[in-house]
């Protein structure tokens, strides 16, 4: 007896792929493995953003978004899901948590808020502009989007069990800032015991040069693996080759 529901079409069957990588290269099953896009918001990567506005070098987040998209074109072709986290809180910032929060005296948004009276509910607020994604890194349709509250997406957010409810394994890391955002929620995804890789020219850290190499050295020695755009996007057009 066939129990198939009416309009339900099998997903054509997907090989798994190496992926070249730091410090070794990586075998991938593509029915077990998600991208996540970590924070590209205007925040973030545009002039005019919080991080611009709070002094940070932005120079590198215009070549970040590019080549994030490029590696999510490429996820979505291989039947990759793609997950975006999107930094943030309520409008009353009652989430960002107030002095009793360690969130409240590190928050670099919230410091520039209360040095920058005038700044006051623009920044990382939900439904503004600072808080809304880059236009050139908008959700495809089957992309999911994550909100969070904190560095790492898995405080707080239910991407632990959507991850573990479609079987998912392992995760391709891209997104801002390599250093912060990413590297935090990488840890708790190895410590998840997720099989995490970065590809470090679809990430962006603000300042010095040495800020994002120390990122990918604490990655690829410690917590994962590190790749390219140019690597992945090879690898999953091969797969099955």
């Amino acid at each position: 007896m066939d129990d198939t529901p009416a309009g339900y079409t099998a997903a054509p069957p997907r090989t798994p792929f190496i992926l070249p990588a730091r410090p070794e290269a990586l075998r991938l099953e593509p029915t077990q493995t998600a991208m996540i896009i970590v924070d590209m918001q205007n925040a973030y990567a545009s002039a005019g953003g919080y991080i611009d506005l709070a002094g940070f070098d932005i120079g590198g987040a215009a070549a970040c978004i590019g080549q994030v998209a490029k590696a999510a074109a490429a996820a979505r072709a291989a039947g990759i899901p793609v997950v975006y986290f999107q930094n943030g809180w309520d409008a009353g910032y009652a989430e960002a948590g107030g002095p009793g929060s360690p969130n409240w005296h590190k928050s670099n948004a919230l410091k520039t808020m209360r040095r920058r009276p005038e700044l006051a509910g623009t920044l990382l607020a939900r439904g503004g502009w600072d808080y809304a994604l880059v236009d050139g890194l908008a959700p495809q349709p089957g992309d999911t989007v994550v909100p969070k509250p904190r560095y790492s997406g898995f405080f707080n957010t239910n991407i632990d069990s959507w991850l573990r409810a479609r079987g998912i394994r392992s995760i391709v890391f891209t997104g801002i800032a390599t250093n912060v955002c990413v590297e935090s929620s990488l840890r708790d995804a190895f410590h998840l015991e997720y099989f995490c890789v970065v590809l470090e020219d679809a990430t962006h850290a603000a300042g010095p040069d040495f800020v994002q190499k120390a990122a990918l050295y604490n990655i690829e020695t410690f917590f994962g693996w590190v790749s390219t755009v140019a690597d992945f996007c090879g690898a999953v057009g091969q797969r099955g080759a």
